[in-house]
C-alpha cells in the first residue's frame, strides 16, 4: 500500500523525543509499509485523491481559529478508529512484520490496523494506521479516505479508556515508486498520525494502485 524509497530519517533537535531507532529501522525496512490493496477482480474507483491543506491565513477572508497542538499521552495500545465526516468506524487489529520484512496487512478489508513497531496513537511521534482502499471487487474500510478534508476529525480509543482526538492537517497523493518515507515516518516533536491507503490508477495486470494517499494528523484534545 505504501511506495519503496530508500531514505534513512534522522532526527530534528536534542531537545525532541524521538521514534525509537528500531521502529524507525522496521518501517525503512518495509519499504514504507507495503499494503497489497485489491486483489482479484476488477475494483470501483475509489474517489479521486488530490493533495489538501490548510490555506495560508491571508488566503482567508475568514481563517477559523487554529486547533492547537495537545499535550502528548502516555503509551497506550490503540483498539478502534472512528472517522465521523467519512461515517467510518473500525476495530484496529495489529500489523506487525511478515515475510521479508514487509508489513502485515489488515486480515479483515471491513477492518483497519495499527503497526504496532510504531509509537501509540496519542504518544509523541508518528502513529501509523494502514486500511485496504478495496477488497476483491468491493469497497474496504478506507475507500472514501481521500475525501477527507483539513479540519476534520479522526478519533482512536485506546486500551487506556481515553480517545486520542486528532485534527487532520491535509491530505497527500504519493506515487508508490517515489513515496517520501522521511516526510511520513520522520521524527517529531509532537502526537501525529498518518491514515494511508492505495489511490490513483488501478491496474488488473499488477493488482495494485499506482498511489498511496497519506492522510498527515495532529492530536488536538483527548476524551475520557
Amino acid at each position: 500500500m505504501y511506495g519503496t524509497p530508500d531514505e534513512k530519517a534522522h532526527g530534528r533537535s536534542s531537545r525532541r523525543r524521538h521514534v525509537p531507532l528500531a521502529a524507525v529501522t522496521a518501517l525503512l525496512l518495509t519499504g514504507g509499509l507495503l499494503l497489497a490493496l485489491g486483489i482479484g477482480r476488477q475494483q470501483p474507483a475509489p474517489p479521486t485523491a488530490t493533495d489538501k491543506a490548510r490555506p495560508p491565513a491571508a488566503s482567508r477572508t475568514q481563517p477559523p481559529a487554529p486547533e492547537p497542538p495537545a499535550a502528548a499521552l502516555p503509551a497506550s495500545r490503540p483498539v478502534s478508529i472512528t472517522i465521523p465526516s467519512l461515517k467510518v468506524t473500525s476495530d484496529l487489529e495489529q500489523l506487525g512484520l511478515g515475510k521479508n520484512r514487509a508489513m502485515e496487512t489488515p486480515k479483515d478489508p471491513a477492518k483497519a490496523g495499527w503497526y504496532r513497531p510504531g509509537v501509540t496513537p496519542g504518544a509523541i511521534g508518528p502513529s501509523v494506521i494502514a486500511g485496504h482502499v478495496t477488497w476483491d471487487g468491493s469497497p474496504a474500510v478506507f475507500f472514501k479516505l481521500a475525501e477527507l478534508e483539513p479540519g476534520d476529525r479522526i478519533d482512536v480509543r485506546r486500551v487506556d479508556g481515553r480517545t486520542a482526538v486528532f485534527t487532520v492537517d491535509r491530505t497527500a497523493v504519493h506515487p508508490k515508486d517515489d513515496f517520501p518515507t522521511v516526510e511520513v515516518y520522520r521524527n517529531l516533536d509532537h502526537a501525529g498520525l498518518r491514515l494511508i491507503t492505495c489511490g490513483g490508477d488501478y491496474s488488473p495486470d499488477d493488482s495494485r494502485y499506482a498511489d498511496n494517499v497519506v492522510v498527515y494528523a495532529s492530536l488536538t484534545g483527548s476524551d475520557v
